[in-house]
């Protein structure tokens, strides 16, 4: 059994500085706020994830993204491919703003952002007002979760899931450098 909870549900618990696990367009995700430092820690403990690697944050329109990133470093072109493959499956890799806190971007000048087009997580972010901390909800070592019952297989039954199926992908979403275009992870 998975504790399978409403928007609302889990829109109170991102507000008390907890991991939550969601649907996205491939796999289901891990979540939280990405400016509460406690619950961004709480999040790699939980993945056994190093701090160094960094995060991508998942929002559901280009505004949410604009306090994480410097957009005085990058041309009308750079940011026309991204809204070109946006919403969807696609995150790139923006220089960030000076104030995007190391949790977030780990040892890189740089935060991986994605404009979703999963409905589910749209309307999560659209009710949280701002974007969502996302690593694929799994355990170091273990495959990505694609349903509810693997992420409580993984995390414990209690833990708190969005209640919702993922998309039709099979690959986790594309990553991409803005500035130069090179593909970092293919999807």
């Amino acid at each position: 059994m998975a504790n399978l909870l409403t928007q609302l549900e889990i829109n109170q618990l991102l507000k008390k500085g907890e991991v939550v696990a969601y649907p996205t367009e491939a796999v289901f995700g891990l979540g939280c706020d990405p400016d509460n430092e406690s619950a961004v820690y709480k999040l790699l403990k939980l993945k056994q994830r190093s701090v160094d690697k960094g995060l991508i944050l998942i929002a559901s329109h280009y505004q949410q993204l604009i306090p994480y990133i410097d957009r005085s470093v990058i041309t009308k072109e750079q940011i026309q491919m991204a809204f070109n493959s946006w919403p969807g499956p696609n995150t790139w890799v923006f220089p960030k703003n000076v104030n995007t806190p190391y949790f977030l971007s780990g040892k890189h000048h740089s935060i991986a952002v994605r404009v979703t087009d999963h409905p589910l997580v749209c309307q999560l972010c659209d009710l949280f007002g701002k974007p969502l901390v996302s690593t694929s909800a799994n355990l170091s070592g273990h495959p990505s979760c694609k349903t509810a019952i693997e992420v409580a297989n993984q995390f414990g039954k209690s833990f708190p899931i969005l209640d919702g199926k993922t998309g039709k992908r099979l690959q986790p979403s594309i990553i991409r450098d803005v500035q130069t275009g090179t593909i970092i992870r293919q999807g």
